[in-house]
């Protein structure tokens, strides 16, 4: 995501003329796009965009059980908590 927000940018500066980026080669300032589709396609391949979906839906399952729990009253001790001796 954060190779097109750079590559928009790139472009408004350069359609604009803006400092640096008025003397820069358009394949230059096109390069993001390309980088952010390997990007995409390599994180496909190896399994991490699968991998944070699945641990965000875990986090929002378990943020889900939590509530259910303390609306319940049914939440848990820490387990040194009944040893304690007042």
């Amino acid at each position: 995501m954060w190779l097109l927000i750079v590559g928009l940018v790139a472009i408004g500066l350069k359609y604009f003329e803006v400092g640096f980026f008025a003397g820069l080669s358009w394949w230059i300032v096109l390069s993001p796009f390309p980088a952010a589709m390997v990007w995409w396609a390599f994180a496909d391949w190896s399994g991490y965009t699968a991998r944070r979906a699945m641990e965000r839906d875990d986090a929002r399952k378990q943020a889900r059980i939590d509530r259910q729990r303390d609306a319940l009253g049914l939440t848990t001790r820490a387990r040194g908590a009944a040893r304690r001796k007042p």
